[in-house]
């Protein structure tokens, strides 16, 4: 193969150049990638450049001689998804459009695959094309543990659109929790910044000491719905920025008010003898620009370990709004 020189479509801008990568040399390799950015043999527009560069419309990619693709891993390849799983994926479906799959992830369900995960969200999502000629694709994550709305793009233009939406401020979230304890205010903001970890059971998020460099700015919004003789609250929490964990680490470290279920962050005062042992951190409602314009508006209802322990303390949520689209 020798060099080659491609622009990029009018439907790919905002993409980051190694998915792009990613979407048209599927059997180049992330280290392969890599290699090539890092010795200057891939450029845009004839300038050096990194995985995370965001392309424009139009842009030239200066592509090299390719590695042969390394011989099929059977053992890695895609498992056909069987039909008690197709049925529940597409149980999961609250909203469909031409752009946009919304899901109501449950508790429990990876969104990717990692170590020691063979099952995942992302592994599935051929059995959720219905109509359309491509797979939906992730444009933003949920823990494993938290439950609630995830959003899927359906083509290729629609996922720049969303992910740039969910990389700066155009999508608000709304999550629910139940906290061990009350906090005090009971509304407020949080501004607490935070640090990846490293450690013998992988990282983790921390608040970050005065000073460090590596911290990252994180805020939330956190108000008490309700509350039981202050052994636990209810809070809606709206996460102004989306660093991984915020709002676990907030709650804990914060607020003083581990999530019930998080033994990660709160350890053992994240649980209560006779309730449900899960994370109850759940994703209600999502407001993001429609790629085809205007804006969507998801919820999704509480998972059942939650209605469980809303049941037990007496909290009465709210019915879960239809989706709808707004100019």
């Amino acid at each position: 193969m020798t060099v080659q020189t491609r622009k990029v479509g009018t439907e790919e801008g905002d993409t980051r150049l190694d998915r792009w990568f990613r979407r048209h040399y599927p059997a180049l390799t992330q280290g392969a990638l890599q290699k090539m950015l890092r010795t200057g043999q891939v450029r845009v527009d004839g300038k050096r450049a990194e995985a995370n560069t965001r392309l424009a419309p139009g842009q030239e990619i200066r592509i090299p001689p390719l590695p042969d693709a390394p011989p099929p891993d059977r053992a890695r390849a895609p498992k056909a998804v069987d039909e008690r799983d197709r049925k529940a994926l597409e149980a999961m479906v609250i909203h469909r459009d031409r752009d946009v799959l919304v899901l109501d992830k449950p508790h429990g369900l990876p969104v990717q695959g990692g170590p020691n995960i063979a099952k995942h969200l992302d592994g599935m999502l051929d059995a959720l094309r219905f109509d359309a000629e491509d797979r939906p694709r992730l444009v933003h994550r949920l823990d494993k543990d938290t439950s609630g709305v995830l959003v899927l793009a359906r083509n290729v233009a629609a996922a720049a659109k969303l992910a740039a939406a969910f990389r700066g401020r155009d999508v608000t979230k709304t999550y629910w929790a139940v906290t061990v304890g009350q906090p005090t205010p009971q509304a407020g903001r949080i501004d607490l910044p935070l640090v990846r970890q490293g450690g013998p059971r992988g990282e983790r998020t921390a608040a970050a000491e005065p000073g460090d460099k590596d911290a990252a700015r994180a805020v939330t919004d956190f108000r008490t719905l309700d509350a039981a003789r202050r052994r636990v609250a209810w809070l809606e929490l709206n996460p102004v920025t989306g660093r991984t964990h915020q709002l676990r680490v907030h709650c804990a470290e914060a607020l003083g008010c581990p999530i019930l279920g998080d033994g990660k962050y709160g350890g053992a005062a994240a649980h209560m003898d006779g309730l449900p042992n899960q994370l109850h951190l759940h994703a209600r409602a999502l407001r993001f620009p429609h790629p085809a314009g205007g804006t969507l508006e998801v919820a999704a209802p509480i998972p059942p370990h939650m209605k469980e322990t809303f049941a037990f303390f007496g909290f009465e949520a709210p019915r879960t709004p239809k989706p709808r689209r707004v100019a």
